[in-house]
């Protein structure tokens, strides 16, 4: 399997999980190719701490035999954005793609104001660049942080509304399509039905983009976050029944691309404090489990979980890509973390 949306902490986050533990979890659950967010502690938005990253990395990959890549973060100055590129093009596959967020979420990496946003986009078609940038869309100004009550997870669903994912899924291909921009749009954990239908339009229309679904967005709803003992807050939040069908649905019609976990966990005192994220590999498997209950054909779990995520990427999905004996894969994995919002 591959899971091209994981946050491994590290470094002075070490208390979260380290990229050892992460590999060596990733590969007890049959997952052999991960892809590393950039807005670790410290980001990686240049090339000598992507380098550092990387040599970081090295020795679990060789220990537990799963690739290991990573995104670039940009930032709104162009100049960054240019050396972003220049590294990608140097590292690429080990710089997997870039990321984007045009919303704040953990790490506070947003580019939130639309011109600045037209210059992320501006700046990548005057570099020619043709390779993935990952979007986490959720519109700034359509969020309501006062909606937030402490502790009350489900209350983060009011906070960050599905409008806030929707219209910024509109701005991203707006702005693709305004500068000429020449490469793939990646919508990560896309979690509204809305959202699903304006990736669909786009590429009938002939755009280059993708969407991908996490288990939590496929599986879980905002009611789940009632019990306060999940600690069920992430970015984007659970959404409501209708708009976790339509996740579901579209990863078995086609509408969503692929599977990705959004692996981002903490500690149980940071989820205490408000802390967006939650374990994930073990959801990769829960879902897997899930699709197979309902008779979903094998070739369509494949592409789900490997196979269009390559080709997306221009890499090989190596091993097997389904893995046997799921449900001891999931208890193992579990174990290995203080909470999980699945079990």
């Amino acid at each position: 399997m591959i899971d091209f949306h994981v946050h491994l902490r590290d470094w002075n986050q070490k208390q979260k999980e380290t990229v050892e533990h992460g590999l060596a979890v990733a590969k007890l659950c049959g997952i052999n190719a991960v892809a590393d967010m950039p807005n670790c502690d410290p980001p990686l938005t240049d090339r000598e701490t992507v380098l550092d990253r990387l040599a970081l990395a090295a020795p679990s990959v060789k220990r537990h035999k799963v690739s290991y890549h990573v995104y670039m973060g940009l930032t709104k100055d162009p100049d960054q954005i240019r050396g972003a590129v220049n590294t990608y093009n140097e590292l690429y596959p080990l710089v997997i793609g870039l990321k984007m967020f045009a919303g704040h979420s953990t790490g506070n990496m947003g580019i939130t104001e639309p011109e600045d946003q037209r210059t992320v986009f501006s700046t990548l078609s005057e570099m020619n660049y043709s390779g993935v940038l990952a979007l986490h869309c959720e519109k700034e100004s359509l969020m309501r942080s006062d909606l937030y009550v402490q502790g009350q997870y489900e209350t983060q669903s009011l906070a960050r509304p599905a409008e806030a994912e929707i219209e910024s899924i509109k701005d991203m291909i707006a702005l693709a399509e305004e500068t000429g921009y020449k490469g793939r749009l990646h919508i990560c954990h896309i979690s509204t039905r809305e959202g699903i239908e304006e990736v669909v339009r786009a590429k009938e229309k002939g755009m280059k983009i993708t969407c991908a679904a996490t288990a939590h967005h496929a599986l879980l709803t905002s009611k789940d976050a009632c019990d306060h003992s999940r600690y069920l807050r992430m970015n984007p939040p659970l959404r409501d029944e209708e708009n976790r069908r339509a996740v579901y649905e579209g990863l078995i019609n086609g509408k969503i691309d692929y599977v990705e976990s959004d692996h981002a966990p903490h500690t149980i005192e940071d989820k205490k404090k408000g802390m967006g994220g939650i374990p994930g590999f073990a959801g990769d498997l829960i879902l897997l489990r899930a699709l197979k209950k309902d008779n979903v054909p094998q070739q369509r779990l494949e592409e789900l979980f490997a196979l269009n995520c390559a080709h997306d990427f221009g890499i090989e999905a190596e091993g097997r890509i389904i893995p046997d004996r799921i449900d001891w894969r999931i208890e193992q994995a579990v174990r290995e973390y203080p909470y999980n919002g699945f079990v």
